[in-house]
């Protein structure tokens, strides 16, 4: 059995599926783009500042979920463009302390069209 989460702290889901699926001691969250959750548009016009807006979503999303990112096991991410790996890393290293497993790839495109997205397998506390 699995429960959805929702959250008002974190942007709502621009399309059909939910901000995260608990099921048992996992929490699955949709990948997370830098949209503010109070305006719903993109924030930041570099990958540092989005790279910051992802990570508090993810905060949220999670917190809604009984968890929080030093329970993280698994990101996958996704960068516009490779070039920003460095300054996407510097600002990931910040929130994700406990340094989970990853996979970090470059797309030709993301919803928004953001410069970043993060999703993240974590365990309950």
């Amino acid at each position: 059995m699995s429960n959805k989460i929702q959250t008002n702290n974190a942007p709502a889901a621009i399309g059909p599926y939910s901000q995260a699926i608990v099921t048992g001691n996992l929490i699955f969250t949709s990948g997370q783009i830098p949209l503010n959750p109070e305006t719903g548009l993109i924030e930041g016009d570099n990958i540092t500042e989005q790279t910051h807006r992802v990570c508090k979503n993810l905060e949220a999303v999670l917190a809604a979920a009984g968890s929080s990112l030093k329970n993280a096991v698994k990101t996958v991410c996704f960068l516009k463009n490779m070039e920003d790996f460095a300054a996407f890393n510097e600002v990931y290293a910040e929130y994700f302390t406990e340094k989970p497993a990853r996979s970090c790839v470059a797309v030709k495109m993301l919803p928004k069209d953001a410069l970043v997205e993060v999703e993240v397998i974590a365990e309950k506390e």
